[in-house]
C-alpha cells in the first residue's frame, strides 16, 4: 500500500472578487484561455454549468514532429455559485466517448472518471481558492499541470 494521497490539491489566493474567480471557472470563453500546463491551449470548452449539466473540454498541444490533443468530459455534480463547484472529469474522444486512460499513456491504475472540487471563499476582499482533483495523485504530473494552469489563473486576475 502506497501512503501517497490520491488527490492533488491546489490553494491559492487572489486579488479579485469571487465573482471574477467564479467566471474563471464557469465562463467557457474565460476557462479556454487559462486552463491546462504551460504550452498547451485549449480549442474547445463546452460548458453546461448545472447540476446534471455535461463538459467536454480539448486541450491542445504543438510541437515541431506533431499535434497531442486530449479529451475530456464530465458532469456537474454541485453548483453553488460562487462558492462551491464540483465536477466529474473523464478522458474521451472528440466525440464524448469514453476512453481508457491507458489509451492516451496514463499509468496504470489510473481511475477511469476523477473527481474537481473547486471552493471559494471571501479573503478580505480577495479570493481564496482550494482545489482539489481527487484521482490525481500529490506530486504527480497531474498535480504539476493544475498549477501551472492555476499560475496562468492568476496572471489572468492580476492583468
Amino acid at each position: 500500500m502506497s501512503d501517497q494521497q490520491n488527490w492533488a490539491k491546489v490553494e491559492r489566493r487572489f486579488d479579485a472578487t469571487m465573482d471574477q474567480v467564479w467566471a474563471m471557472w464557469t465562463d467557457p470563453a474565460l476557462f479556454q484561455k487559462w486552463y491546462g500546463p504551460m504550452g498547451m491551449t485549449v480549442p474547445v470548452a463546452e460548458m453546461d454549468v448545472k447540476v446534471g449539466g455535461t463538459r467536454k473540454i480539448s486541450m491542445e498541444m504543438v510541437t515541431p514532429d506533431r499535434t497531442m490533443t486530449m479529451w475530456f468530459t464530465g458532469v456537474y455534480k454541485e453548483v453553488t455559485p460562487v462558492t462551491r463547484l464540483v465536477y466529474t472529469e473523464a478522458m474521451c474522444d472528440a466525440d464524448g466517448v469514453l476512453i481508457p486512460p491507458a489509451q492516451m499513456g496514463m499509468p496504470e491504475g489510473t481511475p477511469d472518471i476523477t473527481e474537481v472540487i473547486v471552493e471559494l471563499r471571501d479573503d478580505g476582499g480577495k479570493t481564496a481558492m482550494t482545489m482539489v482533483h481527487v484521482g490525481v495523485p500529490a506530486g504527480s504530473p497531474g498535480e504539476g499541470g493544475w498549477n501551472q494552469a492555476i499560475d496562468k489563473l492568476g496572471e489572468m486576475l492580476a492583468a
